[in-house]
């Protein structure tokens, strides 16, 4: 970690003037480094706020606490600034101890990342500027979510925020207490002795420069224009006699002026890349057809001529938006006809190096319409593993409205993005328009083409809860992926998860868990194997659903697994991401743990859409059936009920929750004295329902209800000698508490006590105490706490929550004989990833060897032998968030 800085060191530091051409302006230094919490840099284009923030940085030694964050231009994807935030917080000195690595995705989410780095900064002792620049360009999601941080940040953090304009962000309140620092365009305009500075900096001598600062009022971007201009050998006293105008007219004045003195080279360099968003050096040859581009880049954005280097190696740069604008309208005047053919080239050079986004974009740029559409369909495969929807989304908007349907492999994709919003339906329609479309493909493209359409199909069927379509189409993709001609190069293997993945995930809601447990497992493993993390957080995702029938605190490590996985990528909001959200608050619930449930249940509800996974959603209502039967809100129960019902009405094949769905709205209708009602809901159960052991427990429940404890017993012969099978072992737990409290209203005690302590050996693995939460048997509990037990703890645990209070925490973990150093904290942060010991050397940039020593030092110091012991100890000791279940170990062995 960095040594402290704190604001007076930051504030008492002497700048060098001039140094790297960069005019000293201590007067607005020493109110950056301040003690305010949040500075605003607010001000019109070229006014100077980016100069002037890295200028600080630069002079007063800022460079390893300064998070340098730009924000592109129309922000549109709050997930991708955050990830920004966070590598850039990274690279500070404090920054690089405390917060944690996140995968590149293109679809994350913002607020959990904002949650993370309230999380991984929380310990920060040294101060860390986070310097946003254009914080304008921000979407709104984007801002509410950096307020949040703001609000919640530790006092370390400092935020620098510049823009173009003042953004919504409730800083009134950080100004009413003192807090906020504002640095406004009047404070940005250059002094007569500043621009002399400058000026001086560029080579360029003028008797009088306060003409010139008059006539800009001080304007940065002017003046610096003015002196490039000047250094190029223009006459000063001839530019100062002739410079005037509006501020568009100085900018569209002096780009001339500039271009003109520049070399032939740069010109040409400067407004052929004007196209790109981005450049580099062998970007910007190719558009120019010259060499020496890279050098070029490097040296206009070391001469702060308007170009931004945006990463740390200066390789990828970007222009000042007003310069590029500029530049735009001088190509469009100067070589109209060349814009096309630049935009073509940029297509095919991006979507050869890895770019389709961008390619894409520029196709359409170009007007290419058919090149457009190729290179959308060829990489949607790639973009939808990736879990990039979004995107395709956006560069499906960018079409015109009817090219989806005059073009075959743009229906199929058009039918992708609908399945993805939801609209299955029209989804349908578009799959139908590329079908019959399809002879319209070139036969070079059509076994790409018949890949997509089969991915398509199977999505489909996937969403209709379609379990034999869903076979059909899976068997065809992987036949497809084995066939050499038509399987996209790279992609066999992923299609073969795909496939397998998405038939467990059918299976999973029409058959049950045990049709979908081998698929799962089969596609999950595949997936890891070959590098789809998307694919196999859909994998782990259904895989917890599945151990929710068979061991709950599987389940529970399944889920979490799944949902560090997510959030690691950023993929909070996926479907998946929601099954394993709920999965865990059905584990809480199971647990008796209601309130502690709810956030998780809210969460899969906020993701997942009926539209869109209709089958999911129903087991969302299902787990909101549970939930509210053990909050006591019987009504809500009833309403949880009736949208499993409807959502079910829609599905094709019926679902294996239908009958639990309906056993737990007879127990709620006879907490609630509906009596006859419930008589009514057990009508409900079909013919294909009458065997199974929910019938049976539901038929005890109202039986017991109707003071007839002999007809509950006989409705449980067939539960428990196990002709009628039961959806998880835990709902054994239950038909054996009926059965403890019918006999103990038959007077049997004996019986009665014997049946209860079968009801805790079915708890007992799972810590499953819902049921005596909802069936208490009150008189053999109460019995039963007097006698000799083998679940001495578990019954203390059921009694302290009838009671009302919790069951005491276990003992802390024991304390370490040393410290980890901060190095090795680092490491230990990695050993939860599925990364091996050389990725963690890459991601650190530090050798292999360094990386085997820390983790043989962390292993004699948590008293381990084995990275996952490892992570479960550190874990346990808070050296790792979030803490998991117990058994996390076992996952990552």
């Amino acid at each position: 970690m960095g040594s402290a800085v704190g604001p007076d060191a930051v504030a008492g530091r002497v700048a060098r003037p001039g140094a790297g051409g960069i005019v000293s302006r201590p007067r607005l230094f020493e109110r950056l480094g301040a003690s305010a919490q949040v500075t605003v840099v607010s001000a019109p284009p070229g006014a100077g706020k980016t100069v002037l923030l890295r200028s600080w940085i630069s002079q007063v030694g800022l460079a390893e606490h300064a998070a340098w964050v730009p924000v592109g231009r129309g922000e549109r994807d709050p997930q991708q600034f955050w990830l920004s935030v966070l590598v850039a917080l990274r690279r500070t000195a404090p920054g690089s101890a405390l917060v944690q690595a996140l995968t590149a995705a293109p679809e994350l989410d913002g607020g959990a990342i904002v949650e993370r780095l309230l999380t991984d900064l929380a310990p920060l002792a040294d101060r860390v500027w986070l310097m946003i620049d254009d914080v304008h360009e921000l979407a709104p999601d984007a801002l509410r979510q950096l307020e949040l941080l703001v609000m919640r940040a530790p006092p370390g953090l400092r935020f620098v925020l510049a823009g173009r304009h003042d953004v919504r962000l409730g800083l009134h309140r950080l100004r009413l207490e003192g807090r906020l620092a504002e640095i406004r365009e009047r404070d940005l305009r250059f002094t007569v002795a500043e621009a002399r500075e400058l000026f001086g900096a560029a080579g360029v001598q003028l008797r009088e420069p306060g003409l010139l600062v008059e006539r800009t009022e001080g304007w940065a971007a002017g003046l610096r224009l003015a002196a490039l201009s000047l250094a190029g050998g223009a006459d000063p006293e001839r530019f100062e006699a002739e410079f005037s105008g509006s501020e568009r007219t100085v900018a569209e004045y002096l780009l001339a002026e500039v271009l003109e003195r520049q070399s032939e080279q740069v010109r040409r360099l400067l407004l052929r890349t004007s196209v790109l968003e981005r450049v580099n050096g062998e970007l910007a040859d190719l558009l120019t057809g010259g060499s020496g581009g890279e050098r070029v880049l490097l040296d206009l954005e070391q001469a702060n001529a308007f170009v931004v280097a945006l990463d740390a190696r200066r390789s990828w740069f970007r222009y000042h938006h007003l310069f590029a604008d500029l530049l735009q309208l001088e190509l469009r005047r100067t070589a109209p006809g060349e814009v096309t053919a630049l935009h073509q080239v940029a297509a095919d050079w991006l979507a050869g190096r890895g770019y389709p986004v961008e390619a894409i974009r520029h196709a359409q740029a170009a007007g290419d319409w058919a090149r457009a559409a190729r290179l959308l369909a060829g990489h949607w495969p790639g973009l939808h593993l990736d879990g990039r929807d979004a995107a395709v989304h956006e560069l499906l908007a960018g079409f015109p409205a009817e090219a989806s349907t005059a073009d075959a492999d743009l229906a199929a994709v058009a039918a992708a993005d609908e399945l993805a919003q939801g609209s299955l339906e029209v989804a349908e329609r578009y799959l139908g328009l590329a079908e019959r479309g399809a002879a319209s493909v070139p036969e070079v493209r059509r076994g790409q083409f018949q890949i997509l359409l089969g991915i398509v199909r199977l999505l489909l069927a996937r969403q209709r809860g379609n379990p034999q379509t869903a076979a059909e189409e899976a068997e065809r993709l992987r036949a497809f992926a084995e066939a050499p001609e038509a399987a996209q190069p790279g992609l066999g293997e992923e299609l073969r998860a795909l496939a397998v993945i998405s038939l467990g995930i059918t299976e999973f809601w029409a058959a049950g868990p045990a049709e979908a447990q081998r698929h799962l497992e089969q596609g999950r493993v595949l997936a890891h194997r070959i590098g789809r993390p998307f694919l196999e957080l859909s994998g782990l995702a259904y895989q917890a659903a599945t151990e929710t029938y068979r061991s709950h605190a599987r389940a529970e490590e399944y889920s979490i697994w799944a949902i560090e996985l997510a959030e690691r990528h950023g993929w909070a909001d996926e479907p998946a991401t929601g099954i394993a959200c709920l999965v865990h608050g059905a584990v809480l619930v199971w647990q008796g743990r209601p309130e502690e449930a709810d956030a998780w249940v809210q969460r899969a509800q906020r993701v997942l859409r009926a539209e869109a996974e209709p089958a999911a959603v129903l087991g969302v209502h299902y787990a909101r059936e549970l939930l509210e039967l053990s909050r006591g809100r019987d009504a809500d129960v009833l309403a949880a009920f009736q949208a499993v019902e409807h959502l079910a009405g829609d599905l094709p094949a019926p679902q294996h929750v239908l009958p639990a769905a309906r056993e737990l709205l007879v127990q709620a209708l006879v907490r609630l004295g509906e009596t006859e009602r419930a008589e009514q809901a057990l009508a409900g159960f079909g013919d294909q329902d009458r065997d199974c052991g929910e019938m049976g427990i539901a038929t005890a429940v109202l039986r017991l209800a109707q003071d007839d404890p002999r007809g509950a017993l006989a409705a449980l012969v067939p539960v428990l000698d196990g002709s009628a099978p039961l959806p998880a072992p835990a709902w054994l737990t239950l038909a054996f508490l009926l059965e403890a409290s019918a006999r103990d209203a038959l007077g049997d005690e004996g019986a009665a006590d014997r049946a209860l302590e079968r009801a805790l050996d079915c708890a007992e693995p799972d810590g499953a105490l819902l049921f005596f939460l909802l069936h208490p048997a009150p008189g053999p509990l109460e019995r039963h706490a007097r006698h000799r037990t083998t679940h001495a703890s578990l019954l203390a645990d059921i009694r302290s929550m009838l009671a009302g209070t919790r069951p005491a925490l276990p003992a802390g973990p024991r304390p370490l004989l040393e410290a980890p150093s901060q190095s090795e904290l680092r490491v230990l942060r990695y050993l939860p990833t599925n990364l091996t010991v050389p990725e963690i050397a890459r991601e650190l940039y530090v050798s292999y060897n360094t990386v085997r020593t820390h983790i043989k030092s962390l292993y004699t110091k948590l008293g381990t032998h084995s990275r996952a012991d490892a992570v479960e100890r550190g874990r346990s000791l808070g050296l790792l968030a979030p803490s998991p279940p117990r058994g996390q170990a076992t996952l990552l062995g």
